[in-house]
């Protein structure tokens, strides 16, 4: 819908912010739905172990990025919804967009396959590599859809970015890491005290 032929005429109908509400609304009943469904399913057998050390340090790993790819993304991010881009053609990329232009959608796609890693059951497979293939090819489309809109802007950005992450220069988040990992600790300490189930360092210090 958000790049097809649907989505020109639901735009053409509703406006640019009615096409925005409408969509808010399905993402969230879809969302909405995907967790009470989640719950409703029991847990089934895990492909491996993965509160063992190792796939649970990945895990932890792959959280930890997930955020600190998350966090810088609400800044001059031209992917937004509704966002302006005038001049994103002569941006210079700096931080995390130093990385990948998609760093929202990556951070997403990190966080859930850190929750694949640790706990590789059936229904934790099909809920996470779900929301990985829509971050991912959404923003394939995205890019698409953006240079068809405006080449002269989003044409020099996506030459000067990255599509994949650049690991060579994460070094570019510098005090995000920190910042990262305080969210990252605070939020596990929230998955163990209210649903009962140990993350992160909660495994060894809860």
């Amino acid at each position: 819908m958000m790049s097809g032929p649907i989505r020109s005429r639901l735009q053409s109908m509703l406006g640019g912010q009615g096409f925005l509400l409408f969509y808010s609304l399905v993402s969230l009943s879809v969302l909405a739905w995907a967790m009470v469904t989640f719950d409703r399913v029991k847990t089934g057998t895990p492909l491996w172990d993965g509160m063992a050390a190792g796939p649970w340090v990945v895990a932890s790993l792959l959280t930890i990025t997930g955020t600190a790819f998350l966090l810088p993304s609400f800044t001059r991010n031209p992917a937004l919804a509704g966002a302006n881009a005038a001049g994103v053609g002569t941006w210079i990329p700096a931080g995390v967009f130093r990385i990948t232009r998609h760093p929202m959608m990556w951070g997403i796609a990190l966080w859930a396959l850190g929750h694949i890693v640790a706990s590789p059951t059936p229904r934790v497979l099909i809920v996470m590599s779900g929301l990985i293939v829509l971050a991912l090819l959404g923003s394939h489309f995205q890019d698409k859809r953006k240079v068809a809109q405006n080449k002269r802007e989003f044409h020099p950005w996506q030459r000067r970015t990255s599509f994949w992450p650049r690991l060579q220069e994460l070094g570019a988040l510098r005090l995000i890491w920190a910042i990262a990992f305080l969210v990252w600790f605070i939020a596990t300490w929230l998955h163990y005290h209210f649903f009962g189930v140990p993350a992160g360092l909660w495994m060894w210090i809860g």
